[in-house]
């Protein structure tokens, strides 16, 4: 197999008009303008190489840069090179070394395959990383990168056509009632997994590429993201980094959002809220909330409001959500709803999916045969085993990591708490400002919670099923005791509510817990219960085996 040809050039007219190497003009190439003092990048591919360069000359947003990089080989064909320049815009953006000057490409966005596509994305695609890596243009190797939030979040990766379809129907759907008075609503569902983040990445990039397109109907809109996890939020933050036309200022909380427009005496045009379900349903003065419903008063300060949406993972009393009272805001505006179905996270066979859904319903049936290799359901008894073999997997894939349900006391004094002292004895994890929690090496060494997973991939996930879930022998069931969760800003009741709906919401949520934590695994799953009866069930219920 041919090398890859990787030329230097200064970025001008002079070297410009020589270009002679076979396979670098009339053939399909990509190249990189970039200044390593602004530190600022443009990807590109093309096949016109001079024609395409001089164009860029004639740019003043490109002529800032002067040097550039031209990467060519024999087997190049313009499905390869579209794909690798895909592949690196979205490296870039994970290695955060470069600002790049990309805009959204609309044309292509959906997954396709084309002749030795795996070839291309791995052999040739590591090749010219490892090279960028030599000229110091790209700092951090391929592996790491990929255990990144950043990298998984990229507004570049490649969509489903499901996905694909949902995006480009909220992008009409925008479009069309740009001018319209009032407030108009779309809604997207969807289980944990389903690609809903990665979805409202690519639309909310999509949307600032517009807003500063003057041919655009979206031109000069006025346009918020809007997160609940202080982790997602230094994502995102990281990846306004690295793109032209996203801000920092454009990624908010909902309560900094709504206090915001108020003190501004203004309204967005445009505004995104991911994971709708962690939004309060009542007044919240520790959050600085004032009002009844967080969705409601949002949508009141948006012309339109796109909403990403879930009740399986409603986390706390305060933000209880179901779908009567989703429907109850939403229908004063005639929402619009569409459905994610497809499982993107896990690797798993619909078997072990089902099995995880039965587990968070309380229903406990055998646990399917791994009959593939890129997924591991296991079941663990001895606390030592647990431990050992997330750190194995650590060391092997990268980004493993051991996540309990809230039993354990935790609190914000500087102090260590620990989990399960007489079996796991593991500290909580210390949470940092800046810093997403799975991705600093030392937190191998601690016990997450779902605060700090919920919305992440990790490649294999060892979750701790602690004292609020045992095992009732009468209904051969799980039994779960909201007497035992430690999350007791999770359970502060609320006066609309009888007691009977707040004790059954309480097992909701914890059950909710379950399934956030359960479904973070890429590669794999395993499991630890504190309670001994539900631990020899779990065990019987695979054939006795460990």
């Amino acid at each position: 197999m041919s090398d890859i040809i990787f030329e230097k050039k200064k970025f001008n007219h002079s070297d410009l008009g020589e270009i002679h190497t076979v396979h670098l003009n009339n053939y399909p190439i990509l190249y990189i303008l970039y200044n390593e003092k602004r530190t600022t990048a443009y990807i590109g591919q093309t096949v016109h190489a001079t024609r395409r360069l001089k164009n860029h000359l004639s740019n003043p947003k490109r002529r800032i840069h002067d040097n550039t990089i031209l990467i060519g080989h024999e087997k190049f064909n313009q499905s390869a090179t579209y794909n690798i320049e895909t592949n690196l815009i979205n490296y870039f953006i994970a290695d955060n070394n470069y600002k790049l000057q990309n805009v959204s490409q609309t044309a292509n966005e959906q997954m396709h395959n084309y002749y030795q596509k795996e070839f291309y994305n791995e052999e040739i695609f590591n090749q010219i990383w490892e090279k960028l890596r030599e000229e110091q243009i790209a700092k951090n190797t391929i592996e790491n990168l990929k255990n990144k939030d950043i990298f998984k979040l990229s507004p570049y990766k490649e969509l489903s056509e499901q996905q694909l379809e949902v995006k480009n129907k909220i992008i009409d759907f925008c479009k069309r009632n740009a001018n319209n008075p009032g407030q108009h609503v779309f809604i997207v569902e969807g289980d944990a997994g389903t690609g809903k983040s990665v979805l409202l990445s690519s639309l909310f990039n999509t949307i600032q590429d517009y807003a500063n397109d003057p041919s655009s109907a979206l031109h000069n809109t006025n346009n918020y993201l809007l997160v609940n996890h202080s982790e997602m939020l230094k994502t995102y933050h990281s990846i306004a980094f690295s793109l032209p036309n996203l801000k920092k200022k454009q990624f908010l909380k909902p309560t900094s959002f709504i206090n915001s427009m108020d003190k501004n005496s203004t309204k967005a045009d445009i505004t995104l809220v991911d994971e709708a379900h962690l939004l309060l349903t009542k007044e919240d003065s520790y959050n600085n909330f004032r009002y009844d419903n967080q969705l409601d008063e949002i949508i009141k300060r948006s012309n339109i409001t796109i909403v990403i949406f879930d009740p399986k993972q409603v986390l706390k009393i305060k933000s209880y959500w179901n779908d009567r009272l989703l429907q109850e805001i939403t229908n004063q505006y005639k929402a619009e709803t569409l459905r994610l179905t497809d499982q993107f996270r896990m690797n798993a066979s619909p078997e072990v999916i089902e099995w995880v859904d039965n587990l968070i319903s309380k229903r406990l049936t055998p646990i399917p045969k791994n009959d593939r290799n890129d997924y591991e359901l296991k079941i663990f008894n001895d606390p030592e085993e647990f431990k050992d073999a997330i750190f194995e997997k650590d060391k092997q894939w990268g980004l493993s990591r051991i996540v309990s349900t809230f039993d354990y006391l935790h609190k914000k004094d500087g102090e260590v708490y620990y989990v399960d002292q007489t079996g796991i004895n593991m500290p909580w994890n210390i949470t940092q400002d800046n810093v997403t929690w799975a991705e600093e090496p030392e937190t191998i060494s601690e016990v997450g919670s779902i605060y700090t997973v919920q919305g992440f991939d990790l490649n294999y996930v060892g979750v701790i099923l602690g004292p609020s879930v045992s095992y009732d022998e009468r209904n051969d069931q799980l039994y779960i005791d909201p007497s035992k969760y430690k999350d007791k800003g999770a359970f502060t009741s609320r006066s609309d509510l009888s007691l009977e709906e707040n004790e059954r919401i309480k097992e909701e949520i914890i059950l909710n817990s379950i399934n956030v934590l359960m479904k973070r695994g890429i590669r794999g799953l395993y499991i630890y219960a504190t309670d001994k009866k539900l631990r020899d069930r779990l065990i019987e219920l695979n054939g006795g085996e460990l």
